[in-house]
């Protein structure tokens, strides 16, 4: 059974590395989550200081120290920046085996297939190394990007969750995605 306790693996893709994000990686990141170009589908706000990302940071690490989440840093590897994050915001292993992926990639870039790089690595982690059975991804259904991407990653759009999250304009309905090992191990030969 896996056990997170905090520290992760990193994991690299031809064109980017995966690390656990750190507090130092707050001014790097509040460049990307004070963007409203991707913040707009989240469950969170645009931040408006480098305090903001360091407190979610902080909050995001004492999620992997329980055990209920984690966040990965995603670097590109030619520039040596932080793009974006991805990681599992939940998951459930005994009984269920399945976890919930969330994913936000700096807007400058989009659109270059880095984020289907980064996701399709974490996929790897969590069927492999932490050995779900289900993978989940909760999609605001406005936001065609990501349900395109996990289109192409063979992720199943179940349905909408009425009302499911409440933010700061109200509750949100949410669409339910989900991709299963034997989907994911089948593409994989």
């Amino acid at each position: 059974m896996y056990r997170c306790s905090g520290h992760l693996p990193e994991l690299h893709t031809e064109r980017l590395w995966l690390r656990k994000l750190r507090k130092q990686d707050s001014a790097a990141i509040f460049q990307v989550w004070s963007d409203p170009a991707v913040t707009k589908y989240m469950n969170i706000e645009s931040m408006h200081s480098k305090e903001d990302a360091e407190e979610m940071i902080e909050l995001l690490d004492g999620c992997s120290q329980n055990e209920e989440g984690f966040r990965f840093a995603i670097i590109e590897k030619s520039s040596g920046k932080i793009i974006g994050s991805c990681g599992f915001n939940n998951w459930q292993l005994e009984g269920a085996f399945r976890g919930e992926i969330g994913y936000e990639l700096a807007s400058s870039h989009w659109r270059q297939g880095l984020m289907t790089e980064a996701v399709t690595k974490l996929l790897d982690f969590g069927f492999t190394t932490m050995e779900l059975n289900r993978i989940e991804a909760l999609v605001d259904p406005r936001n065609d990007a990501s349900a395109k991407l996990l289109s192409s990653l063979s992720f199943t759009c179940e349905g909408i969750l009425r009302q499911l999250q409440y933010t700061s304009t109200g509750y949100k309905d949410m669409q339910m995605h989900s991709l299963l090992f034997e989907e994911w191990k089948y593409l994989r030969k």
